[in-house]
């Protein structure tokens, strides 16, 4: 498991907190953040950043920006959290394309040569909507003016990560890349669309929570990662489970807060899983 939590350096970042119980990452992983606009998803790719870098010192970490404003690819930079390549959407759709699959080369190799990378992808919308700009296509054109061809390269992108075995060499490609939702934009939709379900893990942001100034902003009910037990101890997946079964019937507010609430009393989730196991 790729532990994000920042208790090394007595953070309360709770939104590393919670991924870590009730989302976790792993190595080898193809995680998506899904994401309306305004919803916070700079904040927790910094988080994650952060969290990674601190308690993986030995991964090497790439962020890719495509297609975004230059004020953010500069924060991500002044955050001073691994790599940062960046294309700022005043740069054509070729050129986007062009960093993406040379950044993308670069993790590969290193893999090969048996490092763990995690590659943070922000956006892979953008750079979908890049690659039915550049890509020829077959003139089939689907609802949003989407080429039918145009994402099978970014979804072979996403496809990538993977974890390879001891005796093949190790290291993994980790791809944490987030998906836009509820941009206004047809094609944005069908995109993400496409993308839902092909990740092994999903982390669902809600603009709502993040209006209220509810952080993390994050959507407990829709939000999971497949097969988690192969990533959380037992105790940590019963009170997992427990805290899904708790937030079942709420809403993302409601559940959001009673969680932070059990945050709040505890240090750790070593401190909150070890307190929900006593208290059953």
């Amino acid at each position: 498991q790729l532990e994000c939590d920042l208790r090394r350096q007595g953070q309360p970042d709770y939104t590393n907190r919670v991924i870590d119980l009730l989302c976790p990452l792993g190595k080898g992983q193809r995680g998506l953040i899904v994401a309306p606009a305004k919803a916070g998803k700079t904040m927790v790719l910094q988080s994650i950043a952060q969290g990674v870098s601190t308690n993986y010192p030995a991964a090497e970490l790439l962020i890719l920006l495509v297609d975004e404003r230059p004020e953010e690819v500069f924060e991500m930079e002044a955050a001073g959290v691994g790599e940062v390549i960046a294309s700022s959407f005043d740069n054509p759709a070729a050129q986007h394309v062009a960093i993406a699959e040379l950044t993308l080369e670069r993790a590969r190799r290193r893999v090969e040569l048996g490092e763990d990378v995690l590659l943070i992808v922000d956006s892979l919308t953008r750079l979908a909507r890049a690659y039915n700009t550049v890509e020829k296509g077959t003139g089939r054109t689907l609802s949003g003016g989407l080429d039918a061809q145009s994402l099978e390269k970014p979804k072979r992108f996403l496809g990538s990560a993977r974890k390879i075995d001891q005796s093949q060499g190790g290291g993994s490609l980790t791809i944490i890349a987030t998906a836009l939702v509820d941009t206004g934009s047809k094609m944005d939709q069908v995109i993400f669309e496409e993308f839902k379900g092909t990740g092994n893990s999903e982390l669902v942001l809600s603009r709502e929570l993040a209006e209220r100034r509810i952080f993390p902003a994050i959507d407990l009910v829709a939000s999971a990662t497949r097969r988690e037990e192969l990533l959380l101890s037992p105790e940590a997946l019963a009170a997992s489970r427990t805290l899904r079964q708790r937030f079942s019937g709420m809403s993302a507010i409601n559940a959001m807060n009673d969680l932070v609430t059990d945050l709040r009393r505890t240090k750790t989730n070593e401190e909150l899983v070890g307190a929900m196991t006593a208290g059953t």
